[in-house]
Order: C-alpha cells, then structure tokens, then sequence
C-alpha cells in the first residue's frame, strides 16, 4: 500500500468501519473507499467473540477494497470499551546536573517512570499525556524543552485498560489477515476528526455516543485533559423501546431512527405508528409521544452521568470553563431534538459534530455523518503515522549519504526523531505479543 494512504478500522459495538483515505494536494484529506459490516462478536466496545469478530472485519474490509479498488494490507484501529479508565498524577524527577538545559530525554525519563504505577491486576496504562509542567518550582510551563533547572514534574493524564481486551482486538485483526499498523484510542481519534483547533483552545467537551459505549473527551489549551467511558450507548435507548412497546429489536431501532425524539413535548398525542405484528398476529400500535417518552429517559440519563463527568474535571470553576462547549458525534448524535436536550440539562452550548474539519471539499454527504467520526479520525492517524515514517526514512537516507554506508548500517544509529507517543510503543508490544504467540 503506498505512504500516502491510510486504513481505518472502527470495530464498534453496533458496527465495523473499513475506511481508506489519502492526502490530497492541498493537505486535505479525500475518502476513496468505505466498507461497513454489522458487528456481531463486540459488547460495549468490548470483543467477545473473535470468530464473529474476524468475519465481520473481513467482510467491511472487502467491501472497502472492492469500493476503491485498493488492496487492504495494514489498518490503524480504535480501542474503546467499558474497561478503558482514567486518572490524573503528578510525578516529578532530579536532575544529576541543572547546568544543562533540559532536554527530550529528561521528559521520557518522566513519562517512563510514570508507567512504573502499580494498576489493578491485568490493567495497563496505555496513554501518559502531559498536562503541564514545573520547573524548580515554576509552574505553568507548558514546553520545559530548553530551560536550565533541576527537578522537573508534571502533572499527568493517564488513560488505563485492560490489556487482554487490546490483544484479543491485534489477535482479531492478524486473524483476518491484516497487519496491525496503530493503536488509537477512539475518542481521540473522534475528537481530531470533529473538532476544530480553536475548540481545542477555548474549552470542549467531545460526546460520542456510540452504540455500546458513550465516550468523553476533554479539551482545553489544546491539550486533552480529562477522558471518560460511560457503558451505556444508543443501544440501551433500542433495548428499552423493544421492552416497553413489547416488539422486537429490528422493529425498536427502525422506530429509534425513523420516528423517535429526545424531547417528548414535540408529539401531539393523536399521532400514532402501526407496526406489523409477528406471524399474522394483529399489528401494533405504538403513540409516538410513548416512544419519545421511553428514548427520553434513558438519553437523559446518558447525558447526566457525563455531565456529571464534566462537572468532576471542574467545569464549573471559573478558571476551567469550556467556551466552546460540548460536541455531541457518533450514531447516537442523530437523534432528534438531542442538541436542544443536551443545552436543556448542562445549559452549554451545543453543535453536532460532523467529521469534515479535515476532509476534502467535495466528500460525499455519507460519509460526513457523524456515525463515521470515529473511522475519519482513525484514517488521519493513519496518515500522520505514515508521515512520521516517511521523516525518519528521509533522515535515514540522508544519514546514509553523509557517512557513505549501506541503509542497513545506519538504522543501528539513532536517528533524530519526533517522540513517539506510547501508543505507538503499545502497538509495538501487542505486535510483539501476537508474533511471539504463534
């Protein structure tokens, strides 16, 4: 597959998402091909079912290549799910000499001995984000690269999970024959889709409500600062229309998507939907003030317990206020009337996020949904992690040349390179993991 192109994989809970993107001249990016298949082995973000779950990411993956006529080898994949967790640490280092300035090295010194916290048994951090730094004493510091001191400490954002749960999503992607390219973790990829670098500034909480999960993100001076996974999605929405209206499951989320609202004040009593009973049984009738009612419910509950989340990272503090709000994406987003009700509960302003803040001009109106958040913002990953390579292959060419030795020689010598970001060495180790498993 040429550098220029990427492969997302969304392996959500309601559905799996093939998406093969590339960059166009203008720096935008132009969706060639999209495959999307039901997801039969997932619960909450979670695989449980690897046969499943390997047929059905075959299946999304050839639909994606016979759309765009590009053979799938490598994909850059999302991890979500109820076991993804959060917490926020300071930790601090001496440096031997505070007469040199401080460096990269002193930093990852720091972000390493932060992964020498003791987690729960089976859990693993895999983000480490860096929030802001202190420089003998001086705090705010948002880049400590190039100044004189002796201790450095941060305050750290530390995203944990399960790692079975991560292995089990590299086992189902090596099964299906695709090579594991990145680990993303999905509300950051949904977040660089949908939002723009001025939200990221001024204050944002990202919503994405997917089918088995509802992700959070937040940003502020354009840093991730607190994220967040509540196990309830647009599922349970579906779950409680078949209970409460008594139909089956098909029949709850085509009313779900066709007919269905956030605010129940918007039907007139008198407006009713017929729904074809089972096996020549009479049909039922169903107001659709009742269905409001029941979606009602469940999607304020959602939205409290994230705002509840908002509210525990400090939104209310003056100081920490989200100016630009929240930014509501993922299938769960097209429901109707939900801006109004999110505004209604949290009294923030509100948008509905649509993943075009880096596609090409011309994308079709499909894939701008927000259901393909999460899949456009793998796809830009993708694209990164491919440019990144491209650099270090350059600066090793041109170190090469200079010394007039084989490629081969050169890659012993460390290369000057951007750091890489611990998902990137958490790919590195579930690939490991898989090769040494077989």
């Amino acid at each position: 597959m040429e550098h220029n192109l990427a492969v997302g994989l969304d392996i959500g809970t309601t559905k799996i998402v093939a998406m093969i993107g590339r960059k166009n001249d203008y720096g935008k990016v132009e969706i060639l091909g999209i495959g999307r298949s039901k997801s039969l082995g997932v619960h909450r973000g979670v695989v449980n079912n690897i046969t499943q779950t390997i047929q059905s990411i075959q299946q999304a993956v050839q639909e994606a290549e016979a759309a765009s006529d590009i053979k799938i080898e490598g994909v850059t994949v999302g991890i979500a799910g109820q076991h993804i967790r959060s917490l926020q640490h300071s930790d601090y280092i001496t440096r031997p000499n505070a007469e040199t300035v401080i460096d990269e090295e002193d930093i990852d010194r720091l972000i390493n001995q932060v992964h020498k916290l003791v987690m729960l048994p089976g859990e693993e951090i895999i983000h480490v984000l860096p929030q802001e730094y202190k420089v003998d004493g001086q705090a705010e510091i948002k880049e400590p690269i190039g100044m004189y001191g002796g201790r450095l400490e941060a305050n750290f954002h530390v995203v944990v999970g399960q790692v079975s749960s991560i292995r089990n999503v590299g086992r189902c992607i090596q099964s299906a024959g695709l090579n594991l390219e990145g680990i993303t973790l999905e509300p950051l990829a949904s977040a660089n889709a949908v939002l723009s670098q001025e939200e990221k500034e001024a204050g944002v909480a990202l919503i994405d409500i997917g089918g088995g999960t509802t992700d959070l993100a937040i940003f502020r001076d354009g840093i991730i600062r607190h994220t967040a996974v509540i196990p309830f999605g647009g599922n349970v929405i579906t779950e409680d229309i078949k209970e409460g209206c008594s139909i089956i499951e098909k029949q709850a989320e085509l009313l779900k998507i066709k007919f269905g609202s956030a605010w129940p004040g918007e039907n007139k009593d008198n407006e009713i939907v017929s729904i074809p009973g089972l096996r020549g049984r009479e049909p039922k009738e169903i107001t659709l003030k009742n269905l409001s009612k029941i979606i009602h419910a469940r999607i304020v509950e959602i939205i409290e317990q994230v705002y509840a989340e908002i509210k525990n990272y400090g939104h209310e503090e003056q100081k920490k206020k989200l100016i630009a709000g929240i930014v509501l994406t993922g299938g769960g987003a097209q429901l109707k009337h939900l801006k109004q009700l999110v505004e209604y509960i949290t009294g923030m302003d509100t948008r509905i996020g649509y993943p075009n803040e880096h596609l090409a001009g011309d994308s079709d109106e499909d894939i701008t949904s927000p259901l393909y958040a999460t899949a456009v913002g793998l796809v830009l990953d993708g694209l990164k992690r491919n440019e990144r390579k491209k650099i270090e292959r350059q600066e090793i060419k041109k170190a090469a040349k200079e010394e007039e030795k084989p490629i081969e020689d050169i890659k012993e010598k460390p290369v000057k390179k951007e750091r890489r970001s611990f998902l990137d060495k958490l790919t590195e180790r579930v690939k490991d993991f898989l090769d040494n498993a077989e």
